[in-house]
C-alpha cells in the first residue's frame, strides 16, 4: 500500500484499480469453493478411526483420529455451524454417500479441540522453481472478536456491553499462503509476534515486508537470525534517524528514504508486497468469519489454526491474477 500523506499538505493519490486476467480459471476456481461433492476417499475413510483403541485410564478408550476432529472443525468452519448441528449434517452426509461412519459427538469434538496436534496451517504448494526458499513473507495482525453484544443490540437498547477480542497473527507467502499464524490476547504488541511467527517456517526468506508497527530492533534481530540474507522491508518512523546500535537494513531504509523520498522507496522496495497479509486478513473475515467459537485461548488458537488451513485449500483452487490499469 502507497505511503497515504495528509490531505493538508496536498497530496492527491487517486484510487488505484486492477483489472483481472484470469477471469476463466478464477471463476471455476471460485465454483470448486462452493461446490459440495458428497464424495470420501478410500484412504480418508481408513483415516477416520483409531486402528487400535487403548484404554489410558483417564476415560473412554479414544476412538476417533485427530485427522476425524480436524474435518468436522473445518466443515463447521467453513458452514458457519454450531457443534451440535455440524454432528447433525456430518452424519447426513455419511448416510447419503452410504458409508459406514459416524461424526464424532459433539462433546468430543470440543473437548478434544484442545489436544488436536496442530502446528502449521496445512496445504499443498506449487512452486516454479527447485529451490526450497520462501521469496516473500508479508505479516499482519487483526482482531477477531471472542463475546459481546452485537454493535446493533447495543444501539438499539443503548447499553454498552463488555466485549472482548484476541489478535491473530499471520505470516503470508508470495502464492497467497498462510506459512504461519498465531493468536494472541489484545494487549499482545504486533512486534512480539514475529519470532513465534519464524519459528514455524522452516525455509529461508528473501522479502520481508510488514507496516510501521513493527519497526522494533527486536523484529530486525529476529528476522535476520532466521534468514541472514533476508531484504527486510519494513517503513521507519517519520522521524527515524541513522543509529549506530540499530540494524543495518533499519539505517539502510531510513538513509534511502532520506535520499529519494518514501513514495519512491516503497516502489524499490517493492513495498506493495505487504498487500499480500492484507488480503489475507480480509478473506479470513470474510469466509471463515470475524468472530471465535471457542471459549478458552488454547482452543481459540487451535480454531484460528485450522480456519488458516481452510483458508490455504482454497487458494491452492485458484486465485485472481491482476495488473494495475489505474
Amino acid at each position: 500500500m502507497p505511503n497515504k500523506y495528509p490531505e493538508k499538505k496536498g497530496w492527491n493519490i487517486p484510487k488505484q484499480h486492477y483489472k483481472i486476467t484470469n477471469w476463466t480459471e478464477y471463476t471455476a476456481a471460485l465454483r470448486r469453493r462452493g461446490k459440495i461433492d458428497v464424495w470420501m476417499s478410500d484412504e480418508a475413510i481408513s483415516q477416520w478411526y483409531e486402528p487400535i483403541q487403548i484404554n489410558d485410564g483417564t476415560g473412554a478408550p479414544k476412538r476417533y483420529t485427530d485427522f476425524a476432529s480436524i474435518t468436522c472443525h473445518e466443515i463447521r468452519l467453513v458452514y458457519h455451524l454450531p457443534l451440535r448441528q455440524c454432528q447433525g449434517f456430518i452424519n447426513s452426509l455419511f448416510r447419503i454417500m452410504g458409508i459406514p461412519l459416524v461424526c464424532p459427538d459433539f462433546s468430543i469434538l470440543s473437548k478434544r479441540l484442545a489436544k488436536l496436534k496442530i502446528k502449521v496451517p496445512a496445504y499443498t504448494m506449487k512452486k516454479d522453481t527447485s529451490d526450497k526458499s520462501v521469496h516473500a513473507i508479508a505479516i499482519d495482525s487483526t482482531g477477531l472478536k471472542r463475546f459481546g453484544r452485537s454493535e446493533w443490540h447495543q444501539e438499539k437498547y443503548e447499553i454498552s456491553s463488555k466485549a472482548s477480542w484476541r489478535k491473530l497473527h499471520i505470516a503470508v507467502n508470495q502464492d497467497h499462503y498462510i506459512e504461519a499464524a498465531d493468536l494472541t490476547d489484545k494487549f499482545s504488541h504486533d512486534d512480539q509476534s514475529v519470532a513465534p511467527l519464524l519459528q514455524q517456517i522452516t525455509e529461508p526468506i528473501d522479502h520481508f515486508s510488514a507496516d510501521g508497527a513493527y519497526d522494533e530492533t527486536p523484529v530486525y534481530d529476529a528476522i535476520i537470525e532466521h534468514s541472514p540474507a533476508v531484504n527486510v522491508v519494513i517503513p521507519p518512523r517519520a522521524n527515524a534517524v541513522l543509529n549506530d546500535n540499530a540494524a543495518d537494513m533499519r539505517n539502510r531504509n531510513i538513509q534511502e528514504i532520506k535520499d529519494i523520498g518514501r513514495m519512491q522507496w516503497q516502489n524499490i522496495q517493492e513495498y506493495g508486497r505487504r498487500n499480500l497479509s492484507e488480503l489475507a486478513v480480509q478473506r479470513y473475515k470474510r469466509i471463515i468469519g470475524d468472530s471465535l467459537r471457542a471459549r478458552d485461548l488454547v482452543c481459540q488458537k487451535q480454531e484460528a489454526m485450522i480456519g488458516c488451513g481452510v483458508l490455504n485449500k482454497m487458494t491452492s483452487f485458484g486465485m485472481p491474477q491482476s495488473y494495475r490499469a489505474a
